[in-house]
């Protein structure tokens, strides 16, 4: 009687897994219809449910402002559009934390350009 060859000793080699994200610091602010994202992909937006991302890439620049409780941001696009979003910090307070938080993500990805505030 035979049973065919001996199990291999161990399993197969597997193909390797790819490489994670590349990793980098982020920042989110958002109220109940918009948000900023701000990652290793790029600066997304959402506005009242529809989304626009853009990736490193194609961003010429980032600026941002705030008046009061609201952080606007800006993305000039490499084409040289240029689109905002608006989100409301509800406080003062909150607002400064955000521009805290924001600043150094964006020089971490705007390497050598700038993220101007004002």
């Amino acid at each position: 009687m035979s049973f065919g060859p001996p199990p291999p000793a161990y399993p197969p080699a597997q193909p390797p897994l790819p490489p994670p994200p590349p990793q980098g610091p982020e920042f989110l602010a958002t109220d109940p219809r918009n948000a900023v994202v701000v990652d290793a992909d790029g600066v997304s937006f959402e506005l009242g449910g529809q989304t626009a991302d853009f990736p490193w890439q194609q961003i010429g620049n980032v600026h941002y402002t705030g008046n009061g409780n609201w952080l606007l941001v800006g993305v000039t696009h490499a084409s040289g559009a240029f689109y905002e979003c608006r989100v409301d910090a509800k406080r003062p307070e909150r607002l400064q934390q955000w521009f805290a938080e924001l600043a150094p993500v964006l020089g971490y990805y705007l390497g050598g350009r700038t993220a101007p505030q004002g």
